[in-house]
């Protein structure tokens, strides 16, 4: 009997934790709905709730704004938008800070999170996996001697909070690993472990005739 149940939980629990964030993520995007007037709404059009029709509206409102703002127009418009914004006192630092922060991260020309690392975390011995977001920058470079790249720790099994800390360069490892597989690394606590991938052996050498 206790067999069973454990073949149970193991077939259930990924499913249910699967759809579990499925809905929560479609619930978010749901709520693009509220941009609508109450007739073109899914309980008006059709009478009843129609979950994840949000959700095609998000992603079409992200569509529509990137082919309008790709266009001369659109991007005349937008760098406008970005002055209006920017002479907003409190809206100005917020609204520059997320937009540098996004920039980099889905800039297809950035390096953050682009490199997997193996670096020492808490403390001298242990070791954890990080991701290289940069490297250092203003001030800071003033009181750093050496190379140095910027490393962010994400915690398991939720990766969406960590520590941002400042390595040098030589003493992290640079893994040979995608950050998806890092990822699943973290979350799995461990279990879900990447393929190793041998490394490639170093050419003989030359021998004198």
């Amino acid at each position: 009997m206790r067999k069973y149940f454990i073949t149970g939980l193991l077939v259930l629990v990924p499913l249910v934790i699967t759809l579990w964030v499925l809905n929560l993520i479609i619930g978010t995007l749901d709520q693009s709905l509220m941009l609508l007037p109450p007739r073109l709404q899914p309980e008006s059009l059709f009478g009843f709730h129609l979950p994840g029709f949000g959700t095609v509206l998000t992603l079409l409102i992200v569509l529509l704004t990137g082919l309008v703002t790709r266009n001369i127009i659109g991007n005349r418009l937008l760098i406008l938008w970005e002055l209006l914004l920017q002479r907003i006192p409190v809206v100005n630092s917020i609204y520059s800070s997320v937009k540098q922060v996004s920039d980099t991260l889905f800039s297809s020309s950035g390096n953050a999170f682009r490199k997997a690392l193996l670096v020492q975390y808490p403390r001298e011995g242990a070791w954890t996996i990080a991701f290289q977001t940069g490297v250092p920058g203003g001030d800071v470079t003033n009181h750093l001697q050496g190379d140095y790249v910027s490393v962010y720790v994400p915690t398991t099994p939720n990766p969406t909070s960590g520590f941002f800390l400042m390595y040098r360069r030589s003493d992290v490892i640079e893994l040979d690993m995608t950050v998806d597989e890092a990822l699943k690394y973290i979350v799995s606590m461990g279990v879900v472990a990447p393929p190793a991938k041998k490394a490639a052996p170093l050419p003989a050498p030359d021998h004198p005739q």
